[in-house]
């Protein structure tokens, strides 16, 4: 479902989108959060994601969050470039790290670490 202009005088004057969409804007929560399961599994997606494109599990749960790497860096208060080395598919960050990433990406440890 897409988002409905509705026009006054041949102008834009209101919008009609989804409730969820709505919600999203108004909280300033990512539509995504809704599809982070609460029993640490993680969705098929993910893993597909992973396995096609080779990429680390950190990174298919950013891309599947559609969270930018400079936004990851901006949550970890460190550069992009060092934040691309960490979910570099051979990549090894230490606990702490995984523990800090998870959080930024508001998943559980469980989930960042599969």
């Amino acid at each position: 479902m897409h988002p409905t202009i509705l026009e006054t005088n041949g102008k834009p004057a209101f919008v009609v989108l989804p409730y969820d969409e709505y919600l999203a804007i108004t909280s300033g929560k990512p539509v995504a959060k809704a599809r982070v399961p609460a029993d640490d599994s993680v969705p098929h997606e993910v893993v597909r994601m992973q396995v096609k494109n080779n990429w680390s599990l950190i990174r298919a749960w950013r891309e599947y969050l559609g969270i930018t790497q400079a936004e990851m860096a901006s949550r970890l208060d460190i550069r992009q470039p060092s934040y691309a080395a960490m979910e570099a598919v051979d990549a090894k960050p230490k606990k702490i790290t995984r523990e800090r990433i998870a959080a930024a990406l508001e998943i559980s440890l469980e989930q960042a670490s599969l």
